[in-house]
């Protein structure tokens, strides 16, 4: 074969068409990422902050061991879910609780994702924190669907629904009930998070479980599928011990689901689990 300059212009014409069709589908299809997530399924007792932050970091360790790059925790995992006391123990945001939170993500380079309570004057917030493996504070989140009538003083509101772009692509938070709210997860549908986190405190009375993990499989896969991208549900492990609530329980059985609704992990039943397991996400951004 005679190789000529104008085969060779051919050539390298037809090349940089095909480059441009494979950047083009990339651009359109979007980045992939495959992140390591650990689901920490713990004990929380109400306003035993020294007892709930060593339940924490011996979490933080056993999903780090396991090679986790995100470790998400449940709904107010500090002092507990509607408990009255949390307005005098609560602290500010940054403050003492955040600032031993952020610590441990440092020390076992991991990203963080933990419902606490927040103080921010006399007004109590049901919170969620994103802290990358620097320590610092990426995303608050706080809860917009209170359910008002468990606890008094209630929780305020929140208002805001956020991602933030990380370096496993972008990042959306919800608590609990926000995700059985239509009107916040089409909030958060517009934000197109690559991953959504939320942290639970999903209770029933003891003689409602197990069976009562299915409705939380359901909501999980419910704003999954809404949303159309993995979510992430970590639920406690325990009892309510104030208000109306009292004695409900916290049945565990965390779910991941991909953005169809399939689960891809599941925790025990009532008990403590650390699970790890990989998620692909994948960005939409142009």
């Amino acid at each position: 074969m005679k190789i000529t300059l104008p085969s060779i212009m051919n050539y390298l014409g037809l090349s940089t068409a095909i480059l441009l069709c494979l950047t083009a589908e990339e651009n359109c299809m979007g980045q992939t990422h495959e992140v390591k997530i650990a689901i920490a399924q713990i004990h929380c007792i109400d306003s035993d902050r020294d007892g709930n932050f060593v339940r924490i970091e011996n979490a933080i360790a056993d999903a780090a061991k396991q090679g986790a790059e995100i470790v998400c925790f449940p709904e107010t995992a500090i002092y507990g879910w509607v408990n009255p006391a949390a307005h005098e123990l609560a602290q500010p945001i940054p403050g003492k609780d955040f600032e031993v939170l952020a610590a441990l993500a440092k020390q076992y380079k991991v990203f963080l994702t933990l419902g606490l309570a927040e103080k921010e004057g006399d007004r109590l917030y049901d919170t969620a924190l994103l802290i990358d493996d620097d320590g610092n504070l990426l995303l608050k989140h706080r809860k917009i669907n209170t359910l008002e009538h468990l606890l008094t003083p209630p929780y305020t509101r929140g208002s805001d629904v956020k991602t933030v772009e990380t370096k496993f692509g972008r990042i959306g938070m919800l608590i609990c009930a926000d995700t059985f709210d239509a009107a916040v997860v089409d909030r958060m549908k517009q934000e197109k998070p690559e991953l959504l986190l939320v942290p639970y405190g999903w209770a029933a009375n003891k003689q409602d479980w197990p069976k009562h993990g299915v409705s939380l499989k359901n909501t999980i896969a419910s704003a999954a599928t809404t949303i159309g991208f993995p979510l992430i549900g970590t639920n406690l492990v325990g009892c309510i011990s104030q208000g109306p609530w009292t004695g409900m329980i916290y049945g565990g059985q965390s779910y991941a689901t991909d953005q169809a609704g399939k689960v891809i992990a599941q925790g025990k039943d009532r008990d403590r689990d650390i699970m790890v397991f990989s998620v692909t996400t994948t960005s939409t951004q142009q």
